[in-house]
């Protein structure tokens, strides 16, 4: 691995968009180098195999029976089964799959400020904001290529399957894809300032928990007894990125084609992001190595 990571290093010279390629490049060795990559992809594999296995099965006798689907029409318990795996699978890449990209990230960022390894980037005449933006876009991209497999696999199976291709579905792409990039602006931050992979996850487990107790807002409100309470309740569902309420205007938008508020998660969520990043490049400049 030391020696990827000394190419990779090396050839951070010329132009920004040369550096931010090279310091890609660098992550995904390093990832390659760590078993990450082929640990998502082989989990994301095996769950493409189970559904291949599934799918061999007479859909409405085996596979539609196995998850307690009731119907006397064969193409209405069909779709009960496409719609059903759809569920499954984009909760499962926007739930496990982004708490296991965390985690799989996690380690990248502090390895990068081991004393000798980060004495010689900066050594490089690369801006120090260049070198996180580069880590960042690196695990970005690997999630992004491990997450197009899985849905993208999933979905083209069972659309050859059953002949029932689902468009929404592929929603589930870009909004596991920018969860996860919200919440690894925590992980930049907590591993710039501590450079503790374990504490990062943890604090990113602890906001992903918080914004499911924060969304009951309306029924907290209510049982709240004091005017400051409520108020900082509601200042605190409007801070933490809307991880729950993204996943359920998903959840309703793939199953059941409903229109809803997307714009109020994405954008509140993206202020958080770009403030916390903000944070972890203004720290990363300031910080005496």
């Amino acid at each position: 691995m030391s020696g990827d990571n000394t190419s990779g290093q090396t050839a951070l010279t010329g132009s920004p968009l040369n550096v931010l390629g090279a310091l890609i490049s660098d992550t995904f060795q390093e990832a390659r180098a760590r078993w990450l990559f082929r640990g998502l992809f082989g989990l994301s594999t095996l769950l493409i195999l189970i559904f291949l296995f599934a799918l061999k099965i007479d859909l409405v006798e085996g596979a539609v029976s196995i998850m307690g689907i009731e119907s006397t029409s064969r193409a209405v318990a069909i779709r009960s089964f496409v719609l059903r795996s759809y569920s499954f699978i984009s909760m499962f890449t926007y739930i496990w799959g982004t708490l296991l990209a965390i985690f799989a990230s996690s380690g990248l960022l502090p390895s990068v400020l081991e004393p000798g390894r980060i004495a010689l980037l900066l050594s490089k005449p690369v801006p120090r904001a260049v070198l996180i933006l580069g880590r960042y876009a690196g695990n970005v991209l690997l999630v992004a290529l491990n997450h197009i497999y899985l849905v993208g696999a999933i979905w083209i199976i069972i659309g050859l399957k059953t002949h029932m291709w689902e468009p929404r579905f592929l929603l589930a792409i870009p909004a596991c894809l920018f969860i996860f990039g919200v919440l690894l602006c925590v992980v930049t931050l907590i591993g710039v300032v501590t450079e503790s992979a374990a504490l990062s996850v943890m604090v990113t487990v602890a906001m992903i928990v918080m914004s499911a107790i924060l969304a009951q807002r309306q029924l907290v409100v209510r049982l709240l007894s004091s005017e400051w309470s409520r108020q900082l309740w509601r200042a605190l569902y409007w801070i933490v990125p809307k991880f729950y309420d993204l996943a359920t205007v998903m959840m309703q938008t793939i199953v059941f084609d409903r229109d809803l508020d997307w714009i109020t998660p994405l954008w509140t969520s993206a202020v958080f992001a770009v403030v916390v990043l903000s944070g972890a490049l203004y720290v990363f400049a300031k910080r005496d190595f």
